[in-house]
């Protein structure tokens, strides 16, 4: 896949640039499934996804998703949270307010962008990338 050059430099300025771009959210993926960890980002995104709903009936759906997908023990993509940030969410999932996982997500993205991130910079994936930006 060939992203646009500009896109793939600004990538390593910053994680925030990266998850800016459905590109970089694609490739970033990618590189995370070859680590076993794309339930990082995906749970990242389904609660960008989640705090932008409106509709409360929707929103309730959705963290109940997001909880039986990320949150609860033995989930199928178990997300790397501490007990009391995951027995908070608990707590609340039954009238769950629009930032019941802001606590996770944070813990979640900073995880990403201090882990995850810099290996992805010198991921194979990556160097391919810009040598493709590059070398046009």
């Amino acid at each position: 896949m060939l992203a646009p050059i500009d896109d793939v430099m600004t990538w390593g300025e910053s994680f925030d640039h990266l998850l800016e771009c459905k590109t970089g959210q694609l490739m970033f993926e990618n590189f995370l499934r070859t680590e076993y960890s794309e339930e990082n980002l995906l749970f990242w995104l389904a609660c960008e996804e989640y705090k932008n709903m409106s509709c409360t009936t929707e929103r309730v759906g959705a963290a109940k998703r997001i909880y039986k997908d990320f949150v609860q023990v033995g989930a199928p993509r178990q997300i790397n949270i501490d007990c009391v940030t995951r027995e908070e969410i608990q707590e609340n999932i039954s009238q769950p307010a629009p930032n019941c996982f802001d606590r996770a997500q944070r813990l979640i993205y900073r995880l990403m962008e201090n882990d995850s991130y810099p290996r992805f910079l010198k991921s194979e994936i990556y160097q391919a990338l810009m040598e493709q930006a590059e070398g046009r």
